[in-house]
This record gives C-alpha cells, structure tokens and sequence, in this order.
C-alpha cells in the first residue's frame, strides 16, 4: 500500500467513526424536531462551516490561476452540475435513512444501511470497474459482520427498515459518483455543493410537510451541531478526499465500519450492553476490512516487482 492509498484508509476511517455515532445523534434528533427540518439545518450547517476554508483555498488558487473567464465559466456549471447530481443520491440517502429511524433502530438502521456494500462493487461492473477475489470475500465477510451486530434472531422487514433499505442503493449511487467526479473538479467546492443542495431540498420540504418551532431546535441543538459540523461538515468531506485514492470497493468496506461505531455509541451515550453475538460481528467487520486492504498491498507489491 502507497503512502496515499495509506492515508485515504485513514482519512475514511475517521469518517467512520463520525458517522457511527451520528446514529446516535439522528435518533435523538427527531425526538424534538422532524426529519427534514434537522436535516435541513444541518446540511446548511455543513456547508457553512467550510466557507472560510473555500474563502481561503480560492485565494491560493488565484496566485496560480490563468485560465481565460471562459474556461472559468464552463468549469463552474460543470461543477454546479457535479454537485446537484451528488447532492441528489445525498438527499434520497439521508432522507430515507432519517425517515426510517423513527420506526426502526439505530443498529438495525446501520445493518440495512450497510447493504450498499454489497451494492457498490455490483454497480462498479457497469462502470467497467474491475474486482479482485479479495474485494469480494472481504465484502462477504463483513456482510456477515454487519447481519450479527445489528439484526436479531427475530429479523422482520418494518417499514422504517424497508426505508433504509431503499437509501442503501442511494448510498451506493452517491459513492460512484463522488469517486467519479472528485477526478475531475475540487473536492472542497463538490462538498458545499452537496450539503447546500441537500439542505434546501430539505428544508422546503419541511416548510410543506413539518411544524418548524424554535424551542423544538433549540431542544436538539446538540444533536444538529454534531450531525452538521461533524457528520456533515468533517465526515462527508474526509469521505470526498479520501476517496481520491481509494478505489469505491475498498471504500465502502472502510465507510461500513460505521455500523460497528454505531453500536459502540450506543453502548457508551444510550447505556445498551452488546452481546457475544455482536462482537463477533466487530470482528467479522475488521477482518473484512484487512481483507481488502490486504489485496491492496498484494497488487501494489506485484506491480513493485514487475517493475523491478
């Protein structure tokens, strides 16, 4: 493993970490306001918060920038372009899986959600995108790892599952298409582009269908600045640069860690005690994990020796 393919794992890792407790955050969330509404602002949240990082990298750029207005003029369209296509899988993603905590929960919430794991690599075919053996076993594996942390002997589809269920093939679109443009355009400019699409989106939803309050948000302010400085404005944004070495298999096995996350922040803010089931399930997750990073190196090091 390269030095950069290192530091994507990494960088993907931590995002994670954030998302897995952001479970823990959403559930608490829409207990004082609706599902749109905390999206809604913690979407603009996220995109707020990186404004002064763009304000800054905007201004480096100009010292070395030469482009004619033209060329300036069709690059942002297709960057505006880029970003409302993302922020769409983000908005049917987010919303589906918001949406379905209300009748499910956050473990069984993470299981389904992490279905996109298998979904990837599956739509990675049409994208001409080739798979090792490794790729797949270690999807196999952490499948596995996901079904015994988060779903019971009892297993039954709900309909909050079933809502969750369909974001995963949101989720799955969303890392495509993020490996597909952070190629071509700024990854920071695609973030804002996303998160602010998302959140109007949201929040003209919520004007139609939801009761806005303040004292309902002031309720879930620390759950909204968790989901929108950390989950949106930090993890989405490690997700984006992370991905710019890492190939989208590999990436959704890091990403799907966030369900053991997702249980340990139960454990630790809920109180809920894991079982001896589901920690065999951390383990299946992690081994999945060195299972794909494992071929990784495999291939880095065949390619070393050839070129020997």
């Amino acid at each position: 493993m390269n030095n950069k393919e290192l530091k994507s794992s990494v960088l993907l890792l931590l995002a994670s970490i954030i998302w897995g407790f952001a479970f823990i955050a959403q559930r608490v969330g829409i207990k004082y306001v609706g599902s749109f509404t905390f999206n809604g602002i913690r979407f603009a949240l996220g995109a707020v918060s990186l404004i002064p990082l763009l304000l800054f990298t905007n201004h480096r750029a100009k010292k070395v920038n030469s482009k004619n207005s033209r060329d300036k003029g069709i690059k942002l369209y297709e960057e505006i372009r880029a970003g409302v296509i993302i922020g769409s899988m983000l908005f049917g993603g987010i919303t589906l899986q918001q949406l379905g905590l209300v009748e499910t929960t956050a473990g069984k919430a993470a299981f389904i959600t992490g279905f996109y794991l298998i979904l990837v690599p599956l739509f990675g075919v049409f994208f001409r995108q080739k798979l090792n053996r490794s790729t797949w076993a270690a999807g196999v594996v952490s499948f596995a790892g996901l079904y015994l942390i988060s779903i019971t002997r009892d297993f039954s589809i709900a309909r909050g599952d079933l809502l969750v269920f369909f974001g995963a093939f949101f989720w799955a679109g969303h890392i495509l298409l993020i490996d597909r443009f952070t190629r071509k355009f700024d990854a920071l400019k695609l973030s804002i582009m996303q998160y602010t699409f998302c959140s109007l989106l949201s929040l003209i939803l919520a004007a139609a269908f939801e009761d806005i309050n303040l004292n309902g948000i002031v309720q879930a302010s620390v759950p909204i600045l968790y989901g929108g400085i950390a989950s949106v404005g930090i993890a989405y944004t490690l997700q984006i640069y992370g991905q710019k070495h890492a190939r989208p298999s590999h990436a959704a096995i890091i990403l799907s860690l966030e369900s053991v996350f997702a249980a340990l922040g139960e454990f630790i803010i809920l109180g809920e005690t894991m079982s001896l089931r589901a920690y065999t399930g951390c383990i299946l997750m992690f081994a999945g994990v060195l299972m794909s990073q494992l071929g990784s190196i495999n291939s880095y090091r065949e390619k070393t020796a050839k070129s020997l």
